[in-house]
C-alpha cells in the first residue's frame, strides 16, 4: 500500500504588535458587568450593544458604515484565525466602536492573508475585549433588548464607567447616515454606459456599487444630502437609495426628496436603510427591533415565488406595512414582497405602478450568500422597462 505524500505549508505571520493582554470590563447600561482580557488598542469604547451571527465574513462586517456607533458582538467562537486582507472591506475604515469576542485570534492561516486581527484592530483604533461568555451576553440582549454599553481595558472602574455610559445617546432618535457618506460625488464604471445611475449614500457598502457597475451602469454616488434638481441634474436611468447606519424618522428632508424622485417616475431601488427610507416616502412609519437582525443567514420568504432565500442583514429598525394585500399609496398601488420567516419582519415591498422597489437586507452578501443577486438584475430590467422621463408629473 502506498501512503500518500503529506506535506505542510507554513503560513507567514506579520509581526503582531505585543499583545500587553491587560484586565477589560464590559458594562452594560442596565447594570450588568462582564469581565474580559484586552484585545486591540487599548482603551475605552462606547455605543449601542449588538450581536452577529455570521460564522465567516468579520472583516466586511467591521468595514460596514451600517455599523458605525455601534458595539460588535461576534457570536462564532474563533474570530480572526485567517487574518485580515486589504480586498475584504466594505469601506476604507472600520466602522465599528468596539469589538466583544469570546475568542480574538491574534495567529491567523491564510495564504492570502495581509495581517493579524490584532495589528489590524490596533492600526484602526478599535478597542476590544475577548474572553467573553457571549452565549450568556447575546442570551441576555435577546432577552432584554438593545442597549447601551461601555469596554475599557484602561479602567476597571465600573462605576466610573457607568457614569461615562449615561452620557452615551441612545440609538433612538439618532442621525449617522450624513456622518459616513462621502463628503464629495464621485463615480464609478465606464462613463460611456448606456445606463447611469444615480446614489444616495448614507453608508453605501463598495459591494453593492460595483454589483451595479459589473451590471454595466455608470454609478455616481452623491451625499447624503444631496438636493433633488442634484441628482437630475446627472440624467440618470436609475435612483439608488443606499444603506446606513442611525434611525431613519430623523431624516425627514430626504423622505421628502424621494418622494419628489417618486414623482419624476424613474425606477428606485432601495437596501435596508433605504428600504427604511422607501417606506417613510410611501407613508409608512418604521419602528426599532428589540434586538436587530445582523447576520448572513437570515431566511427570506419571497411571496411572490413562494421561495425562501438565505439573506444577509444589518438592520435595528423596520417598516411597518401590510403585510398581506394591495396598499394604497399617493404614488399608487403596493404590497410588501418579503418578509422575514424568524419573526414577520416586513424584507421587502413594491410599487406595482412604476418601478419603485427595495428590500431590508443586503442582496450583494459581502459578506454572505447570494440568493438575492439578481435583484440587481431587476433593477436594470426596470430601468429598460421605464425608460427615462424627467419632468414627468
Amino acid at each position: 500500500m502506498v501512503l500518500p505524500f503529506l506535506f505542510c505549508i507554513q503560513i507567514p505571520q506579520m509581526p503582531t504588535q505585543e499583545m500587553n493582554s491587560l484586565p477589560a470590563v464590559l458594562v452594560l447600561e442596565d447594570g450588568m458587568v462582564f469581565h474580559g482580557r484586552s484585545f486591540g488598542k487599548i482603551g475605552t469604547a462606547s455605543g449601542e450593544l449588538c450581536f452577529n451571527t455570521g460564522m465567516t465574513g468579520y472583516q466586511e462586517v467591521f468595514t460596514d458604515p451600517s455599523y458605525y456607533g455601534q458595539v460588535l458582538i461576534m457570536n462564532n467562537v474563533h474570530t480572526g484565525n485567517y487574518g485580515v486582507k486589504a480586498g475584504d472591506v466594505e469601506s476604507e475604515t472600520v466602522k465599528i466602536k468596539g469589538l466583544i469576542g469570546r475568542n480574538l485570534e491574534e495567529k491567523y492561516s491564510r495564504l492570502m492573508a495581509d495581517d493579524s486581527l490584532q495589528n489590524y484592530l490596533v492600526n484602526q483604533q478599535v478597542v476590544a475585549i475577548e474572553d467573553i461568555d457571549t452565549r450568556a451576553l447575546v442570551t441576555h440582549i435577546r432577552e432584554k433588548g438593545a442597549m447601551n454599553c461601555i469596554i475599557s481595558s484602561e479602567s476597571t472602574d465600573v462605576e466610573a464607567l457607568m457614569e461615562a455610559l449615561k452620557k452615551v445617546p441612545s440609538m433612538d432618535g439618532l442621525e449617522l447616515a450624513s456622518v459616513v457618506s462621502t463628503a464629495e460625488v464621485y463615480h464609478v464604471g465606464d462613463p460611456s454606459a448606456s445606463i447611469r445611475i444615480a446614489v444616495l449614500d448614507f453608508g453605501v457598502k463598495r459591494n453593492i456599487i460595483q454589483c451595479m457597475a459589473d451590471r454595466g451602469a455608470y454609478v455616481r454616488v452623491h451625499p447624503a444630502k444631496t438636493s433633488f434638481e442634484e441628482l437630475l441634474a446627472f440624467e440618470p436611468h436609475g435612483f439608488f437609495i443606499s444603506n446606513g447606519p442611525g434611525d431613519p424618522s430623523t431624516m425627514g428632508d430626504v423622505v421628502e426628496t424621494v418622494r419628489s424622485l417618486l414623482l419624476e417616475e424613474i425606477p428606485i431601488f432601495g437596501i435596508c436603510f433605504g428600504h427604511q427610507i422607501l417606506g417613510r416616502a410611501l407613508g409608512f412609519e418604521t419602528y426599532k427591533l428589540q434586538f436587530g437582525h445582523r447576520g448572513i443567514n437570515q431566511p427570506v420568504l419571497d411571496k411572490n415565488t413562494g421561495k425562501v432565500e438565505i439573506t444577509a442583514h444589518n438592520h435595528g429598525f423596520a417598516i411597518k406595512a401590510p403585510t398581506e394585500g394591495v396598499f394604497n399609496t399617493v404614488f399608487g398601488p403596493g404590497e410588501v414582497t418579503h418578509v422575514g420567516l424568524n419573526d414577520g419582519v416586513v424584507e421587502g415591498l413594491q410599487l406595482l405602478d412604476r418601478g419603485a422597489f427595495s428590500v431590508q437586507y443586503h442582496p450583494e452578501a459581502a459578506a454572505g450568500p447570494h440568493d438575492a443577486a439578481y435583484l440587481f438584475d431587476r433593477f436594470v430590467d426596470l430601468m429598460a422597462k421605464y425608460p427615462r422621463k424627467v419632468g414627468a408629473r
